[in-house]
């Protein structure tokens, strides 16, 4: 017997908050780039939705697709950093420099990747 558990709901608002806080943007950065004040980015932050056009004008002010945040998961960036940092990195302590964004795009493509790859395998099983 296989137990599905229901996706997540994706919520807009969180997933832009945490792309925001790794990229190190503070709220009024944001809101000063979108032309709002920083009550109605915070106020943005609790919508579960946004709607396309703020979804990909948030985007666009935080350079990420706007895929990107509607397909944030924090397991797979968990996952991400645990398998791209080894533990010899904290061994020598130094620190690492890395563009943010860089590796947002990096994950996004492989969460696609990942999603290709399961519909593909979906797809053979339904045949």
């Amino acid at each position: 017997m296989t137990t599905d558990t229901p996706p997540k709901p994706v919520h807009h608002g969180r997933n832009v908050k945490r792309i925001r806080e790794i990229l190190g943007i503070k709220q009024d950065a944001l809101a000063n780039d979108l032309g709002l004040s920083q009550q109605t980015i915070s106020q943005l932050e609790q919508k579960e939705a946004l709607d396309a056009d703020m979804l990909d004008k948030v985007a666009k002010a935080l350079k990420v697709p706007a895929d990107a945040i509607k397909n944030f998961s924090e397991e797979a960036t968990i996952n991400f950093i645990a398998n791209t940092y080894n533990d010899n990195a904290a061994s020598y302590g130094h620190y690492y420099n890395f563009n943010p964004i860089e590796k947002m795009v990096e994950l996004y493509e492989r969460m696609i990747k990942e999603k290709d790859a399961l519909i593909e395998k979906l797809m053979k099983e339904k045949k």
